[in-house]
């Protein structure tokens, strides 16, 4: 008889990509002459945390672009990044961003109903943390619920680990 194969439903970003892009957006902030005389920095803020900061408010947004514009080259998806509004600290302007990092209760929720809803019938999934393990007997069957997840439009990231 054919065996279970199985692959987990994640929502994690590459650390180091994300430390690659950030790396060359202070590079070109520091290079770019719009940039000159504002103060534009960004760094990071703890493991997850981002912060940008400039002395206007059209400067520190302008960094936020560069950031996304990095993160895209280094194929990291932006809905894994969650940048708050521009805040006054002072005489600069600042943007707090976080990174997704594994799903929360909502988010498995959210897949879990959708692989129920609209998954072949011998598709069964089962929460471990922060990902899904999402299981079958036909590898069909797995790859057609990776494609009906691909296509949702989710708020996060997903990525798919350990098929086997």
């Amino acid at each position: 008889m054919a065996s279970e194969s199985s692959f987990d439903v994640v929502s994690k970003v590459d650390r180091q990509e994300v430390d690659n892009a950030l790396n060359q957006a202070a590079k070109e902030i520091a290079q770019r002459f719009d940039f000159r005389g504002t103060g534009a920095s960004i760094r990071w803020l703890g493991e997850l945390g981002i912060e940008m900061e400039a002395s206007a408010e059209d400067r520190v947004n302008a960094v936020l672009d560069v950031f996304k514009e990095k993160l895209v080259k280094r194929k990291v998806s932006l809905k894994a990044l969650d940048a708050g509004e521009p805040r006054a600290s002072g005489t600069v302007y600042k943007i707090t961003a976080t990174l997704q990092d594994g799903l929360d209760q909502d988010q498995v929720k959210k897949i879990t109903k959708a692989i129920r809803d609209d998954a072949p019938k011998g598709v069964r999934t089962q929460v471990q943390g922060d990902e899904v393990r999402v299981s079958s007997k036909s590898k069909n069957d797995l790859q057609a619920v990776m494609a009906m997840l691909r296509e949702q439009d989710f708020d996060f990231a997903v990525q798919f680990t350990n098929y086997r």
